[in-house]
C-alpha cells in the first residue's frame, strides 16, 4: 500500500466520500470511476473499511484511497480491506506507517487483498505421509534405479543409506554407487558382527567406490551399564538389539530426511506388503529393491560381477550378528536363520517407536 504525502495547505483536498455514506450512493459514485477516496471521520468508525471491502468483493477495480482520521496501527487493516493508498495527515510520521505495514506478514482470514491465510497455506503443504504415499503410488512397480533416482531428487543432500553389508547388500550398494557414491552409508557396528562381515564391508566399499561409509557404534556408557559382559543376547535379544541397533540408528539417522534400505518383499512374510516409500517415526524409508525376487537379485550379482559375502556359500541367506544368525535350511525363507528358535523376526530398526 502506498503512502501519499499530506496535501499542501494551498491545494484542494481530495474529493472524498464520507465513510458513513449509504452503500448504494458509494456504488453509484464508483461506477465508471478510476479512483475513489473514502474519508474516515473518526478512527473508531469502521464503516470506511466495510465500504472498501464490499466494493472489492463486487468487482471494483479502480484505485481506493483512504484519508481522514486514521492511525498507523490501522495500516494493515486498510490494506487488507482493499485500499491501495492512504493520504497521510500533516505531521504524520511515514516511518511509523511503514513499520506497521511490515510488522506482521501472516494473516488468518481471507480479505480483499491477495494474502493467503495461514490455515490455507498449511493445508496446501504436502505432509510427509502424503509425500510418501504419492511417491509410493507413482513408483510402487518401478525399477530400483527409478525409485532411487526419485528419492535423491525429493530429498537432495538429506538422504543416507542403511546397510548391514550382509548377504545381498552388494546389490543395493552397487545401485547407490551408480547414483551417488558420496551418499552417506550407515553401518551399525554392534560389536557382535562376524569377522567376515567387517572384512566384506571394507572390500565392498573399496570395490564400489563408496566414499562416505559411517560406522555407527552403541553408546559406550549405555553398553557398559546394560551389557557389561556382552551376553545380553542370551537373556533378552530385543534389549540387545535396542542397545546396539535401534538407539544408535535413531541418533545417527536424525540428520537425514530419508533413509534407504535393502529390504525386499520376498525375504519374509512380514515384508510381503512392503512399500517402496513409507514413513517411520517422522522419517521416510526408501526401499528401492522391494520389487525384486531372489532370482532378480542373483541376476544383478552376475550382471555386475559383484562379490558375494564370504558366508553366502555356507548357506547364510540373511546375515546379522553372529550369536543370533545361522545358515538357512532348504525350504526356509531368507530370514529364517535370524533369531532361530524364538518368535523374534526383526531387530527393531524398521519397526519404529513401538520397538524401543
Amino acid at each position: 500500500m502506498r503512502l501519499l504525502d499530506p496535501l499542501p495547505e494551498t491545494e484542494e483536498p481530495d474529493a472524498a466520500i464520507p465513510g458513513d455514506t449509504p452503500l448504494a450512493e458509494v456504488e453509484a459514485a464508483a461506477s465508471g470511476a478510476n479512483r475513489l477516496t473514502i474519508r474516515f471521520g473518526a478512527f473508531r468508525d469502521g464503516r470506511g473499511f466495510s465500504l472498501a471491502s464490499i466494493l472489492r468483493e463486487r468487482g471494483y477495480g479502480g484505485e481506493l484511497i483512504a484519508t481522514g482520521d486514521l492511525l498507523p496501527d490501522q495500516a494493515r487493516h486498510l490494506k487488507r480491506s482493499g485500499f491501495d493508498a492512504v493520504r497521510l495527515n500533516p505531521g504524520a510520521d511515514p516511518a511509523e506507517w511503514r513499520a506497521m505495514l511490515a510488522v506482521i506478514d501472516t494473516v488468518y482470514q481471507p480479505a480483499a487483498d491477495a494474502a493467503v491465510p495461514v490455515w490455507r497455506r498449511r493445508a496446501a503443504v504436502e505432509t510427509l505421509e502424503q509425500k510418501a504415499a504419492r511417491l509410493d503410488a507413482q513408483y510402487r512397480d518401478a525399477e530400483p534405479e527409478a525409485i532411487l533416482a526419485a528419492a535423491h531428487r525429493e530429498f537432495p543432500g538429506r538422504i543416507a543409506q542403511l546397510s548391514s553389508f550382509g548377504a545381498e547388500a552388494a546389490v543395493s550398494l552397487h545401485l547407490l554407487a551408480q547414483t551417488d557414491p558420496s551418499t552417506p552409508v550407515l553401518f551399525l557396528d554392534t560389536g557382535q558382527h562376524f569377522l567376515q562381515t567387517l572384512s566384506y564391508r571394507d572390500q565392498l566399499a573399496d570395490r564400489l567406490g563408496l566414499t562416505n561409509v559411517k560406522i555407527v557404534l552403541p553408546d559406550a556408557a549405555e553398553r557398559a551399564g546394560e551389557d557389561p559382559k556382552d551376553n545380553l543376547w542370551r537373556t533378552d535379544p530385543d534389549a540387545c538389539c535396542d542397545l546396539r541397533k535401534v538407539r544408535p540408528l535413531g541418533r545417527a539417522a536424525a540428520a537425514y530426511d530419508a533413509l534407504i534400505t535393502g529390504r525386499k518383499r520376498y525375504q519374509a512374510a512380514t515384508r510381503e506388503r512392503l512399500a517402496v516409500f513409507e514413513v517411520l517415526d517422522g522419517q521416510v524409508r526408501v526401499n528401492p529393491l522391494a520389487n525384486l525376487d531372489a532370482d532378480e537379485v542373483e541376476a544383478r550379482f552376475e550382471a555386475h560381477d559383484l562379490p558375494a559375502h564370504p558366508l553366502a556359500d555356507q548357506g547364510y541367506a540373511s546375515i546379522g550378528c553372529w550369536p543370533c544368525t545361522r545358515a538357512v535350511r532348504s525350504g526356509e525363507d531368507a530370514r529364517a536363520g535370524r533369531w532361530s528358535g524364538t518368535d523374534k523376526v526383526e531387530c527393531g530398526i524398521h519397526m519404529g517407536a513401538r520397538a524401543a
